[in-house]
């Protein structure tokens, strides 16, 4: 079986960005976006969806953060859409619940070749320390148009941003893990009735 890995660099006027992804890896990575928070739940993604990343971004953060965070969503949707190539043999779906504290969400997740995303969070503030926390549907939404994925992602309750954040990261790395994951009784085949995602 080839490896499953994929290397993306994409450079903008507003962004430039590389990412290297193995999908079968050990749960190690190199996060460098600029911004920690973002870093911080990048990491998540890493260690719980047992995928090695290496992401550098250099952005205008002096304008704000919203470039950099978009666009790392899509050079993430691109690397897994290239590391999945032909998705034969995965599994396709994933789900997850994840508490994190008194914040539990829920993801649930379809390698579909369509995009689509259906988010229902609502923050108990706007922000965590700097990071404007509604940029976090603007990553998944860039995610799942270039990764061509199938996302819905439920905060189901949680007092604290911080929590729910982070609680939401932790289900969408086990449930993207569970989704990716190959099904030796699959043999290769497409897991779908189409004959291809």
């Amino acid at each position: 079986m080839s490896a499953r890995t994929a290397s993306v660099t994409r450079h903008t006027q507003e962004t430039r960005i590389s990412i290297e992804v193995n999908l079968d890896g050990q749960g190690k990575g190199q996060l460098a976006t600029g911004i920690a928070f973002l870093d911080h739940m990048l990491d998540q993604v890493v260690r719980h969806g047992l995928i090695d990343i290496n992401i550098a971004c250099q952005g205008d953060l002096a304008i704000d953060d919203h470039h950099s965070v978009e666009d790392c969503g899509i050079v993430l949707g691109q690397a897994l859409a290239q590391a999945l190539a032909d998705k034969k043999g995965i599994r396709r779906y994933g789900h997850c619940y994840a508490p994190l504290d008194e914040a539990l969400s829920r993801v649930v997740i379809d390698i579909s070749g369509r995009p689509g995303l259906f988010y229902q969070v609502n923050f108990t503030r706007a922000r965590v320390g700097n990071f404007d926390v509604d940029l976090f549907r603007e990553f998944f939404q860039a995610l799942v148009n270039h990764a061509g994925i199938t996302l819905h992602i439920e905060n189901l309750s949680g007092t604290n941003s911080h929590h729910q954040i982070e609680s939401i990261f932790k289900a969408f790395a086990r449930a993207l893990r569970a989704a990716i994951e190959l099904d030796p009784r699959m043999a290769q085949q497409t897991p779908s009735t189409k004959g291809s995602l």
